[in-house]
Order: C-alpha cells, then structure tokens, then sequence
C-alpha cells in the first residue's frame, strides 16, 4: 500500500488549481487524480468549488444518469443483509430518481441530497453538501449510494462522513465507471480513481472501521462508458 502511495506527485495549472496525480511503479498512466480549487494565495475556494457544481448541475438538470435496472439489482442486494432495512440516503441526485427508485423496490424511506437551490423542487431532496453530516444521520442510516462521488473536492473526507452515517454493518455503495477514472478529472469532476486503485484508496481512508466488501459488475450500463461497477463498502465498527 506504501509503494502504490508514495508514487509520483505531479502539479500543475496555472489559473488558481492543481491537478494531484498518483502514480505506481506497477503502473504508466495515474491511478489517482484530484482537482483543487485554490485561491491566489493557496487556500481552498469552496465558493468556486460550489458554484462550479451548482453550475454543472444546472446544465445536466432534463439529464439521468442512474439506470432503474440497477436500482432494482441493488434493492434486492441490500434486502438479502441481516437487520432491517428503514432508511437510505442517496448523494448528489440531481433529478432524484435514484431515492424514487428505491422507494420503490424496497418500500422504505430514502431522502436524496443535491447542493444545487434546484433540490427544492425534486421530492424528497434535501439541498445539501454532501462533504457535511447531519447529526440526526449518524448512526441511523442503513444504506448510501452515490454516483457522484467524482464530485468530492476531498474523497476522504466525503466517505467518512458518509461512513459516520451508517449503523454497524450498513452498506456504502458507490457507482463506479470508466467515466470516474483518474483521466477523466477536470474542474466539474474533481476525483477521479482507477477501479483496481479504489479498494486500495478505501483501505487506507477506513483505518479498519469500514472496508471494501465486493466490487459487482452492473447488470446495465449506458452507452458513453466502457464499463460499470459497484464498490460495496461495510462499516464493520
């Protein structure tokens, strides 16, 4: 893990960003990407960072990117787990169709956050950063899925607030595509991951409280990506 981590470093950009790129001795092209908002004087521009996602969600708001067929899979992977299942929370779901579809298949009470003002006319939205946890979440929430985790300014921070919202042995599922690989970063998208390099980035962020479970090929995907993943995460403490 040290060896894959301690890769090369590279910066650059000019215009009040960096790119971070790791890459492995294993491997030529980068495992891992991140875009950084930076002001002139090197300190984080979450309002650039949050107009530039409010944007983006603006011009993709008629657009759907979760595929019911999928929903309908997970929602019968997460009523096989032992303890019941009450509450589920989507992240960064635009039009909200992943908690319509989920309500749907598993008959129980799923809220979706959007950080765009837009959230207020999709039922059940809650406008909201998802790099911040509720106090009424942690703890009590049986399942996450995202599809927008390529959204995080700071992956690690974003899982373990979202892990922190989980009961004991509740499940993290994160959509996973060619689209969300390290190539792909840029000032909308700014994380970006191999899938072969995230069980590693996982480990290394849970520190033993939550770990990847299984990676599981979608039983659909759309025409613009090559392939299409879960990364089923367990918070075991």
């Amino acid at each position: 893990m040290k060896i894959i981590l301690s890769g090369i470093k590279k910066t650059v950009g000019k215009l009040g960003y960096e790119i971070h790129r790791t890459e492995s001795a294993l491997w030529k092209t980068p495992l891992y990407s991140l875009y950084t908002y930076l002001r002139a004087d090197g300190s984080f521009d979450y309002e650039r960072y949050k107009q530039k996602q409010i944007e983006g969600n603006n011009h993709k708001a008629d657009k759907v990117w979760v595929i019911e067929e999928n929903i309908a899979f997970l929602s019968r992977y997460i009523d096989r787990f032992e303890g019941p299942t009450r509450r589920g929370l989507c992240h960064g779901t635009r039009k909200g169709m992943e908690q319509v579809w989920f309500k749907k298949y598993l008959n129980i009470d799923v809220i979706g956050t959007e950080i765009s003002d837009t959230a207020y006319r999709i039922p059940d939205t809650l406008q909201w950063d998802f790099h911040e946890v509720k106090p009424e979440w942690i703890g009590a929430i049986d399942f996450i899925y995202s599809n927008s985790f390529d959204h995080s300014y700071d992956p690690e921070k974003c899982l373990n607030a979202w892990m922190r919202c989980l009961r004991k042995g509740g499940l993290c599922i994160l959509e996973h595509s060619s689209g969300h690989e390290a190539s792909a970063v840029n000032e909308l998208d700014p994380f970006g991951a191999d899938l072969v390099f995230m069980p590693y980035l996982v480990l290394n962020w849970g520190k033993g409280e939550y770990g990847v479970r299984e990676l599981i090929e979608a039983p659909k995907k759309g025409k613009n990506v090559r392939y299409l993943f879960f990364i089923v995460i367990q918070k075991w403490m």
